[in-house]
């Protein structure tokens, strides 16, 4: 067998540029064949650009720009096209499922759930990298983190089931002021009614999450997926029996973790410790 190609380390980017020149091109009722005939490229390889293959050259931007009459749009994109994505490529699945997802339950080790993160617990996070993020990168991550936020607050809202350890709660992430605003917000996010959190409290004797963080989605077609996280990478999870396995291990994790109420002034404490 031929050994199967890697994807390209800044292949979402690839894609989100594609579908731009898609776009454009679609906008002034242009075929691929045409396009390409303007740009002295064959059709294929216009495909090939707007299917996110092809990496769209600052040459073939530029003409693409005077022909689709775009002011440097592409170009400015192709020039500024990163060796490698701020966000890997597994999640552009999970960006789409999450935003129509019908419900969610998610369980956390070490930090807190994306969704109920604030802005300065985000950068925080981001800023602690290791190899370090640039600032922009920072920034185009913290941007994108803050417009998953908006899920919350959909006009019909998820069913959001939550349970964290402890210890994601016990490292001060950004120091003493970000983390009290951190705990004001969970308590805040607790008041609406489609989101529940429990805390998992440290000392357990045994507890069937130790395996690490994952979520769990339904679809409005109520089909199931999961992500299983680990330091360098994510695993979707398609399979009945494995998704099955997630389930009991999550209600179980329910069971042994505070209720809402019990959470809610667990975190009260935390913040009159601070």
């Amino acid at each position: 067998m031929p050994p199967k190609k890697r994807p390209r380390p800044n292949a979402t980017t690839m894609k989100m540029v594609g579908r731009q020149v898609a776009a454009a091109r679609i906008a002034k009722n242009l075929t691929q064949r045409q396009l390409g005939e303007l740009v002295n490229l064959d059709e294929e390889t216009i495909a090939s650009i707007e299917q996110g293959r092809r990496a769209l050259m600052p040459n073939v931007a530029e003409l693409m720009d005077l022909h689709l009459g775009l002011p440097g749009l592409l170009s400015v994109a192709a020039h500024g096209m990163p060796d490698t994505d701020p966000t890997p490529t597994w999640s552009d699945e999970y960006m789409d499922l999450e935003k129509c997802a019908v419900a969610f339950s998610w369980y956390e080790v070490v930090v807190l759930p994306g969704l109920l993160q604030t802005e300065n617990y985000m950068r925080a996070l981001f800023r602690g990298r290791v190899p370090a993020f640039t600032q922009e990168e920072i920034d185009t991550l913290t941007s994108r983190r803050l417009a998953r936020v908006e899920v919350l607050h959909r006009t019909r809202p998820p069913s959001l089931s939550f349970v964290v350890s402890e210890a994601a709660l016990r490292d001060r992430i950004g120091g003493n002021a970000v983390y009290a605003e951190q705990v004001r917000h969970l308590l805040s996010c607790m008041e609406l009614p489609h989101v529940t959190l429990q805390v998992l409290p440290l000392g357990q004797t045994s507890h069937p999450g130790l395996s690490g963080s994952f979520v769990m989605l339904e679809s409005p077609e109520h089909e199931h997926r999961a992500y299983v996280e680990c330091q360098r990478s994510s695993q979707r999870v398609t399979n009945p029996d494995d998704i099955s396995i997630l389930t009991l291990r999550y209600a179980m994790l329910r069971t042994q973790a505070l209720n809402a109420e019990e959470t809610a002034a667990f975190l009260g404490r935390v913040l009159g410790d601070l």
